[in-house]
């Protein structure tokens, strides 16, 4: 994770304009989830794609969303690798017994 929030921050630097502030990459990030969720609704729900819609696969859209939230992080000085290990711990203790395991099936 540190990689690639590496590579999208010499990515940005680049450019004279920089990050966008964390209101517009709220939005940015609310758009992009939006589009990924129109590509899940067309290959799982039950709105089938217009013919004259283009065909994105769901694997580009994850990656804009994993993109601009990498941007926002590296924005705010936020580590994902350490907020992944604090929600990891989160689910490891907290909800350690609210799923049934494979191991405990009958």
């Amino acid at each position: 994770m540190e990689q690639m929030q590496q590579e999208v921050d010499s990515y940005i630097g680049q450019f004279k304009e920089g990050y966008f502030s964390p209101l517009a990459m709220t939005a940015r990030l609310t758009e992009e989830l939006g589009e990924l969720a129109r590509e899940v609704n067309h290959h799982y729900g039950e709105k089938p794609k217009k013919s004259t819609e283009e065909e994105k696969a769901i694997e580009e859209e994850m990656g804009d969303v994993l993109f601009v939230l990498i941007c926002m992080a590296n924005s705010l000085g936020v580590d994902l690798e350490h907020a992944h290990d604090l929600v990891m711990e989160k689910f490891r203790t907290r909800d350690r017994d609210r799923w049934t395991r494979k191991d405990e099936q009958e």
